[in-house]
């Protein structure tokens, strides 16, 4: 009887688990010589994120970011991208649940046009008068209604459009909302949580 070859065990290509899902986050990273620099999310998955980065650091360096909404997450350097780099996200898989969970709420606020999220804490400051700069230079007046640690509600009269940079008193933000009395602003950069009470001062 013919002897049949051995049927060689082929392993499938490797799919990620969880889905990479756009989303677009303002946050810090250190690298490993613990220097900060600001970033931003491109797209995300339990598993790694692609940043908008200045400084791109070395191929398996590692790196602890720390996210608006999702708070620190470390990994190591997997790829470089012409405007930032990779991450693989080293993480048990508690943690990784969890952020599929978060990145999920965050993909469906995006879609589903859901209000804000409000885990971050809200606080009125003890200084409501401020100063909105806008890109062109014109300087108008405004009271912050509350602030959290990546935005702010802010009445004023002269609105600008979505999307404008503005600084307010010295913090640099985009106007991403309107409403009847006046805007909300997202921070460029979350603000330090050790600056964060009643009496900052934008």
């Amino acid at each position: 009887m013919q002897a049949t070859a051995p049927r060689l065990q082929t392993r499938p290509l490797e799919r990620r688990r969880h889905q990479r899902v756009l989303v677009s986050l303002l946050g810090r990273y250190m690298l490993a010589d613990r220097q900060e620099y600001p970033c931003q999310t491109v797209d995300m998955s339990p598993g790694g994120v692609l940043l908008t980065a200045p400084v791109k650091g070395e191929i398996g360096e590692r790196v602890v970011v720390y996210l608006e909404h999702l708070g620190r997450i470390e990994g190591e350097i997997a790829r470089h991208t012409p405007k930032g780099f990779a991450i693989c996200i080293h993480a048990a898989a508690r943690k990784r649940d969890k952020l599929a969970s978060q990145l999920t709420w965050l993909a469906n606020r995006t879609t589903l046009g859901l209000p804000e999220d409000r885990r971050h804490e809200r606080i009125t400051p003890r200084i409501l008068s401020t100063v909105i700069r806008l890109d062109n230079g014109r300087e108008l007046p405004a009271r912050i209604i509350d602030i959290s640690m990546s935005g702010a509600a802010i009445a004023m009269d002269h609105k600008p459009p979505l999307g404008a940079g503005v600084t307010v008193g010295s913090t640099a933000a985009k106007v991403v909302r309107h409403f009847q009395n006046g805007v909300a602003l997202e921070f460029r950069l979350p603000l330090s949580p050790d600056r964060f009470d009643e009496n900052i001062v934008l």
